[in-house]
């Protein structure tokens, strides 16, 4: 197959069913008539000489060689969408679909309403936003960028710092450690239970807390959901390390108190993506916004 003999409108009606999730939905995205739709994607098809899609009355997927062939196109798109953006406009405007990799811990009025800022000042990007624990892919899962609580970002990953992350050992008013709390006869410490998320982050708050206070951490329950820790915390159930955008309201309130001594800890949250190289306006635009508001450097230019 020639590249040359690719259709750009068969490459953008493919890219929309995707993202639409049905043909139907695309035709009514690109204003387009759906038997238009499905001949746009049986030539695309026949000029690769491969299947994209498997498609039967009732549902839709990808097939290995369109899930490649998708974010390839969808990169390509876009840099033709910058070029004429700049020729056409005299000016590169931030668009597209952006896809992000964040900490469930992010679901939080404060970064929803960053999120809000962001899109009002970027209209046109669409924010695909995936919470979850799992440290995913970013090339192979097809994310542009990941929000990151690491000591050591990933050495093969561009890392940019955007805040320092506080997360405070808190627990419910009257929360008590238990009969195996406090010492023993003979003075030494007695373990605390406590809820600790599963986290490799965690985890390394948890040896910071063992060491900074001389106890040992017993964990009544883990969890990879600090959503779930957090509820678990609210409850009485015990004690858990849950970060600053997750519990500073409640501590202002009293729903939740901070155990005394030395149970707070900071780490670095950070931006990761890919690669500089061809870095698409939208992706440069969020970096660039979430550092000015968060306190971070923005991206060099």
């Amino acid at each position: 197959m020639n590249p040359a003999d690719l259709e750009l409108t068969g490459l953008r009606v493919f890219q929309a069913i995707v993202e639409a999730g049905s043909f139907s939905a695309a035709a009514d995205r690109l204003g387009m008539a759906p038997p238009m739709v499905s001949k746009h994607i049986a030539r695309l098809e026949r000029t690769l000489g491969a299947r994209l899609l498997h498609r039967t009355s009732r549902s839709m997927s990808l097939t290995e060689a369109g899930t490649a062939f998708y974010e390839q196109g969808r990169q390509a798109l876009e840099l033709l969408d910058a070029a004429a953006a700049s020729v056409g406009h005299g000016q590169n405007r931030p668009r597209g679909e952006l896809r992000i990799s964040a900490p469930v811990w992010c679901a939080t009025p404060r970064f929803a309403r960053l999120l809000a800022d962001y899109r009002r000042a970027c209209p046109e990007v669409r924010l695909d936003l995936h919470l979850d624990n799992r440290m995913v892919d970013l090339v192979s899962e097809g994310f542009d960028v990941a929000l990151r609580m690491t000591a050591e970002p990933a050495p093969q990953l561009i890392a940019r710092p955007l805040c320092q992350m506080a997360f405070h050992l808190v627990a419910a008013p009257g929360f008590q450690p238990g009969p195996d709390g406090g010492v023993d006869s003979a003075g030494a410490p007695r373990p605390i239970p406590m809820v600790m998320p599963n986290y490799v982050q965690l985890e390394r708050l948890k040896n910071a807390l063992q060491e900074g206070m001389h106890r040992h951490i017993d964990a009544v329950m883990k969890s990879s959901d600090s959503t779930l820790s957090y509820h678990a915390v609210v409850a009485g159930m015990g004690a858990a390390f849950l970060p600053a955008w997750l519990v500073d309201d409640d501590l202002a309130s009293g729903r939740l108190e901070q155990l005394p001594g030395d149970t707070e800890f900071v780490g670095t949250l950070y931006a990761v993506y890919a690669s500089r190289r061809q870095m698409p306006l939208k992706l440069r635009s969020f970096i660039d916004f979430l550092a000015e508001r968060l306190g971070g450097a923005p991206l060099p230019p």
